[in-house]
């Protein structure tokens, strides 16, 4: 009996030495699982979108793209172009050139969920170990050149983009409310043309990059999951909510671009400015 508990006891004093171990052993095991889950992703929906324009093309030579009468159609592109502008406003927070923050744009408004695959894969490649197995979604977003996003900007930053994205949200509901009306349905087959087939798929790739922001921002899952859901059934409209109700977590004298990150990392940021600076730590 007594052997048997100083086994016990051995065994006991063993775990506790080497949990350490294990947990760091476990933690970066589930960073590198991270990292290869969202470069597959990228190139998932990388391709997804190469598919969506080759679709097109080839069904049709993209004829079925200038089809004034589809509404539903044209409802649509605002809603896609919406979530590349907002794609496209952190990718012009990120490059510190603003040249290739404007060769972005342009890829990102022609080729859609491919160029937002590509940078985000690009953007990828380029962090360090230390940086994916410490904070991979946190070292992706942020800029690596210094400038001190925790700055005093002017009041009007916040207020503005709350503003704006509060207008824009409401004529894209009020546009889908008329469609609906007017035109009735969207599930109908005169509208499912081809082009509108290429353009949803396209459309979803990019909602499904949102969605990994959303889950990275969410501290609940319960809140993410229907965010989410909100996400690809109402498009913009929930990205445009999202981004406001964003924007009631940081006050008048924040930078607007603290709304890129989750409360944790925005308080990292204010209370360690280096992290921007400094990649590796």
């Amino acid at each position: 009996m007594a052997s048997l508990c100083i086994t016990y006891s051995q065994q006991l004093n063993f775990t506790k030495t080497n949990n350490p171990h294990r947990v760091i052993g476990a933690t970066m095991a589930a960073m590198v699982t991270a990292v290869v889950a969202v470069r597959t992703l990228a190139v998932v929906f990388g391709c997804v979108g190469i598919f969506a324009f080759a679709y097109v093309f080839a069904v049709d030579r993209y004829s079925s793209c200038f089809e004034a009468h589809n509404r539903w159609l044209m409802a649509l592109n605002v809603d896609f172009y919406i979530n590349v502008a907002v794609i496209a406003a952190w990718v012009i927070y990120k490059e510190s050139s603003w040249i290739i923050a404007s060769i972005v744009t342009v890829l990102l408004a022609v080729f859609g969920s491919i160029a937002t695959c590509g940078y985000i894969l690009m953007q990828l490649f380029k962090l360090s170990p230390a940086e994916s197995s410490k904070d991979l979604f946190y070292f992706l977003l942020v800029k690596h050149h210094k400038e001190d996003v925790t700055r005093q900007g002017r009041g009007a930053s916040v207020v503005t983009a709350r503003v704006t994205f509060s207008v824009v949200g409401c004529l894209m509901l009020g546009t889908f409310v008329y469609l609906l009306i007017v035109d009735g349905s969207p599930f109908h087959a005169k509208v499912f043309t081809p082009c509108m087939i290429g353009t949803l798929t396209d459309f979803y790739a990019n909602i499904a990059v949102l969605s990994m922001w959303i889950a990275y921002k969410e501290s609940s899952w319960i809140n993410a999951f229907i965010w989410i859901l909100l996400l690809v059934c109402f498009g913009s409209v929930t990205t445009c909510a999202y981004l406001v109700r964003q924007t009631f977590y940081l006050s008048h004298q924040q930078h607007i671009s603290l709304i890129i990150f989750n409360s944790r990392n925005r308080d990292l940021l204010s209370s360690e400015p280096l992290l921007i600076t400094q990649g590796s730590v």
